[in-house]
């Protein structure tokens, strides 16, 4: 069994006074690939925003571990440093502060040293041509003008400049076409190694085609509620939730 990276224990959460999470237990190992799959409004997004420490959403009960320490108490840019990262749905602009000078800055945060630019560089001008990037794109403002395929590639981009422990994949290959998917499925899959671990959350498994997947979790109603292989994906593509609402219904 692989290294413990992350392990929450009945996790009780919501927001604004509203229960979104219900006692939920999900464990992911060192150098491990899961998949959450689910209907929407089944908790999803509210795991990885908790998860990552979004100040919006109150944990009223339950543990998240991440790397052997308990995340309660460390905010959003402390779960950054130890090596959390979280790849939005939608993507932010950030007007006034380019691609580059924006990833150079988060990298030096998180490090704590300060980054030699000509190896930077370099590096970045290498890991844009991999996802198609234009390389003026890294002298735009973050996100400002970018299609949405544009946005995801950039946060695909920043995984790989960051390089974390962890990486939150919250829908990044929502409303990409086909080319794009495969572009970002490919990032995310030279990304991953035996020393990191991913945590996705998709509607389009066309994303994990690069990827092996070691486990699949259903969420619903804020719990897991089936656990399984990759063949669970398989499952859930050709039936849908409907008999896992059922077996629930009946229980």
């Amino acid at each position: 069994m692989a290294e413990k990276l992350l392990e929450i224990r009945d996790l009780h959460a919501g927001v604004e006074g509203k229960e979104i999470l219900k006692g939920l237990n999900l464990t992911v190992g060192k150098g491990e690939v899961h998949v959450i799959l689910g209907p929407n409004g089944s908790g999803k997004s509210t795991l990885m925003n908790i998860i990552m420490g979004h100040p919006k959403y109150e944990v009223t009960a339950g543990t998240i571990v991440f790397d052997g320490e308990d995340l309660k108490e460390l905010k959003t840019f402390e779960r950054a440093r130890k090596g959390l990262f979280l790849s939005f749905q939608t993507p932010e602009e950030i007007p006034g502060i380019t691609v580059e000078n924006m990833i150079r800055t988060a990298k030096q945060a998180i490090s704590g040293e300060k980054v030699k630019i000509i190896p930077f560089r370099r590096k970045l001008k290498a890991m844009m041509e991999e996802l198609k990037m234009k390389p003026e794109y890294a002298e735009r403002y973050m996100n400002v003008g970018f299609s949405g395929g544009e946005k995801k590639r950039n946060e695909i981009l920043q995984l790989l400049m960051l390089e974390p422990k962890l990486a939150l994949l919250d829908e990044t290959d929502s409303g990409l076409d086909v080319d794009a998917v495969q572009i970002v499925s490919e990032g995310v899959a030279k990304f991953h190694n035996d020393e990191n671990s991913c945590l996705i959350i998709t509607h389009n498994t066309r994303i994990l085609e690069k990827l092996k997947v070691d486990r699949v979790h259903v969420l619903m109603n804020g719990q897991i509620v089936e656990e399984g292989g990759p063949e669970l994906i398989d499952t859930i593509n050709s039936r849908g939730f409907t008999h896992i609402l059922d077996a629930q219904a009946g229980k």
